[in-house]
C-alpha cells in the first residue's frame, strides 16, 4: 500500500512539473504574441497615415489637372 502511494505521489508529481513547463511555455508565447500584436498595431497605423498622405496628394494633383483643363 505505501509503494502504491508513493508512485502515485510521483506521478503527481510529474504531472504537476509537467503543467508547471506548459504554463512557464504559454506565458512566454502570450508575450511573445503580445508584443507582435502591438508591432503590427503600430504597422497599421503608419500604414493608414501613409494612405491617407498619398490620398491627399493625388486628390491634389486631380484638383490641379482639372484646372489646368478648364477653359480660361
Amino acid at each position: 500500500m505505501k509503494e502504491s502511494t508513493e508512485l502515485d505521489l510521483r506521478k503527481l508529481e510529474l504531472q504537476i512539473e509537467e503543467l508547471i513547463r506548459a504554463c512557464a511555455y504559454l506565458k512566454d508565447e502570450n508575450k511573445s504574441l503580445r508584443a507582435r500584436q502591438d508591432s503590427l498595431v503600430a504597422e497599421r497605423a503608419s500604414l493608414i497615415e501613409k494612405t491617407e498622405l498619398a490620398r491627399t496628394r493625388v486628390e491634389a494633383m486631380i484638383t490641379r489637372l482639372k484646372s489646368m483643363e478648364a477653359p480660361q
